[in-house]
């Protein structure tokens, strides 16, 4: 079992950046996959980004490719988002999810998440 935690959420203008940190905890020491999912109230969520556990495998959704980055430091467990040049159809919350597998977009493969944490974009 693995416990994520986000931060960074907040309330910001377009054309604005902001970065994401998830820490994970408990199974550690497992290989694990992260990913950055974003949803909204009935919407299910999304995919956004992904990163292998080496770090040498990235994805993203064809939405922010170019202006979000994911990054991790497995020495602290944790996975970051830097977004950049946001816009108001990146508002969300945005949840960390974890899974022993390769980078996939699809939520059905990541059995850990977190409880998200939520961005606003504004015009």
């Amino acid at each position: 079992q693995v416990s994520l935690q986000e931060s960074g959420g907040g309330l910001v203008q377009a054309g604005d950046s902001l970065s994401l940190a998830c820490a994970a905890s408990g199974r550690t020491y497992t290989r694990y996959t992260m990913a950055w999912f974003r949803g909204s109230p009935g919407k299910e969520r999304t995919f956004v980004a992904g990163i292998s556990w080496s770090g040498g495998n990235s994805a993203y959704s064809d939405s922010v490719r170019g202006r979000f980055t994911i990054s991790r430091n497995n020495t602290i467990n944790t996975v970051y988002l830097q977004m950049t040049s946001l816009e108001t159809e990146d508002t969300g919350v945005y949840y960390c999810a974890a899974s022993p597998g390769v980078v996939s977009s699809l939520r059905a493969r990541y059995p850990y998440w977190g409880q998200g944490t939520q961005v606003t974009v504004t015009s």
